[in-house]
């Protein structure tokens, strides 16, 4: 279990109490709210329970030589211990040094069948390393598995084994129709002590706990504890919606906050991993960021929502679909973006080299495009070094800032590139309404789409802008090598 510290679709299992569900009605503020609890969830754990299965993954642990303290290993010629030294060294090596010492160390985690043929899913942190691994049915029978693929990005991972005859197994359910609230149960092996049931309710969705790239779990209070890593989540349909992978804990136990990976992630992730063993992410090749409220207003979207892009790589899929810096890609292959971990999880699912119709808002519309994702390729990132503030400034009113125009002293005084263009901001005046938007070393490249070469080229835009009652502007400024697009709010500090 991560810690962070901090084939037949199975009916549904559990047993309403009518009285108590007729009874369950509650009043607040006159609007009154059905809520139904499941009696009992025995049914739902005698239905599901011999389709979750025990791991257990063997490595092979080699302790490093080192020298045997305190002992002199050169014994002079002649000497009544020159025998035993070198029998000695025989044994340990030269100078003593201990030979390197294996052990095995055994890890239990859990998993499920989600094939009648014997495949199982289970995370990748419970087998990785592993030269063994055993699977143990609820049945008490035990059969090797083989590892058919991992996903270290997701930490979702692929077994299978061979049996005589099918294996009960589980159905992936749909994990976006869980809601905040709803009943789960989570079955698995807790601290080695075989299956284990527990319920609660989903506390929310699309936590972001830092374990990965494409973080976005749901959180839940059902009891899970070491052990639990790679087992089941199920809502009360008996579907599998999760994968329970880590617990926030300052004590390696339950403290009623736990993570599961959404079953629609594992879905793709599976699907490839059985296919190919590996993970192939599509790719679309843009610099992206949130649309925050003042972009927004600049844009003119009514809501704060989707990824504006910032830059677009050269020769990338987005390119050739004629996506333009400033475009705010809305909804990827009928998916709604809500912001840039929503559009890079979306667009890492898709299969590469594959179509897909991108929704944009550019110009005051929405527009479609359709992309053939590549491949995902690995990413650097620039940076820029900072300098003090040169003779030859210009002082803008319209920005209460210090700016300058690029000349190759500063290019090469902040670190730019030799054939950057822009204005240079050297300094924000305290109380400044741009104050917490811009900073020192930015480089603003646009103004409301048009490029700028100069101080006094921007402040004329500005003051336009202002002139025409607009209540914000929207900037393309490049900051410690990448592009990025503010909504900057107009008025005079």
């Amino acid at each position: 279990m991560s810690q962070t510290t901090a084939p037949q679709r199975p009916g549904r299992a559990q047993r309403w109490g009518a009285g108590l569900a007729a009874a369950s009605m509650v009043m607040w503020s006159g609007l009154a709210f059905a809520a139904p609890a499941p009696e009992s969830f025995s049914d739902l754990a005698k239905k599901v329970s011999p389709a979750v299965v025990n791991i257990a993954s063997t490595q092979e642990i080699e302790s490093p030589r080192g020298p045997m303290p305190g002992l002199p290993f050169d014994a002079p010629e002649g000497s009544p211990f020159e025998e035993f030294f070198k029998r000695f060294g025989e044994q340990f090596g030269e100078n003593g040094q201990r030979a390197p010492s294996h052990r095995r160390a055994t890890a239990l985690g859990s998993g499920f069948i989600i094939d009648e043929s014997g495949y199982v899913v289970t995370n990748n942190h419970v087998i990785d390393h592993a030269s063994e691994v055993t699977i143990r049915l609820s049945d008490e029978s035990v059969y090797p598995a083989k590892v058919i693929g991992t996903d270290p990005q997701t930490d979702l991972a692929l077994l299978k084994i061979e049996a005589d005859e099918p294996l009960p197994a589980l159905a992936l359910g749909d994990s976006d129709a869980a809601e905040v609230g709803d009943w789960v149960m989570a079955v698995g092996n807790p601290f080695g002590l075989g299956g284990t049931v527990t319920a609660g309710i989903i506390s929310a969705r699309g936590r972001n706990i830092q374990a990965g790239p494409y973080d976005d779990f749901l959180q839940v209070d059902a009891s899970i504890n070491r052990g639990n890593s790679g087992g089941p989540l199920f809502n009360l349909d008996g579907d599998v919606i999760g994968v329970n992978t880590a617990i926030y804990s300052p004590n390696g136990g339950s403290v009623g906050i736990g993570f599961a990976i959404p079953s629609n992630m594992v879905k793709s992730v599976v699907a490839q991993l059985r296919e190919n063993g590996s993970v192939e992410r599509g790719w679309l090749g843009v610099q992206i960021q949130n649309v925050t409220p003042d972009l927004a207003e600049a844009l003119g979207l009514d809501d704060a929502a989707g990824a504006i892009v910032a830059a677009v790589t050269p020769d990338s899929p987005a390119q050739a679909a004629g996506i333009k810096p400033g475009d705010v890609i809305l909804d990827f292959a009928g998916k709604k973006v809500d912001d840039t971990r929503e559009l890079a999880r979306v667009v890492a699912q898709h299969p590469a080299e594959s179509e897909a119709q991108v929704t944009l808002w550019r110009d005051g519309e929405t527009q479609s495009v359709d992309v053939v994702t590549g491949r995902m390729p690995g990413g650097e990132q620039m940076a820029a070094a900072s300098g003090s503030t040169p003779d030859g400034s210009y002082h803008s009113s319209a920005l209460s800032a210090q700016l300058a125009a690029l000349t190759p002293e500063l290019r090469a005084r902040y670190g730019l590139e030799d054939d950057a263009k822009g204005v240079l901001v050297l300094d924000i005046k305290e109380g400044s309404v741009f104050e917490d938007s811009l900073r020192s070393g930015d480089v603003i490249r646009k103004v409301e789409g048009a490029e700028v070469a100069s101080p006094q080229q921007l402040e004329r835009i500005v003051e336009q802008a202002e002139h025409n009652s607009k209540k914000a502007v929207l900037m393309l400024v490049s900051r410690n090598g990448q592009d990025l697009f503010l909504g900057l709010k107009l008025g005079v500090a």
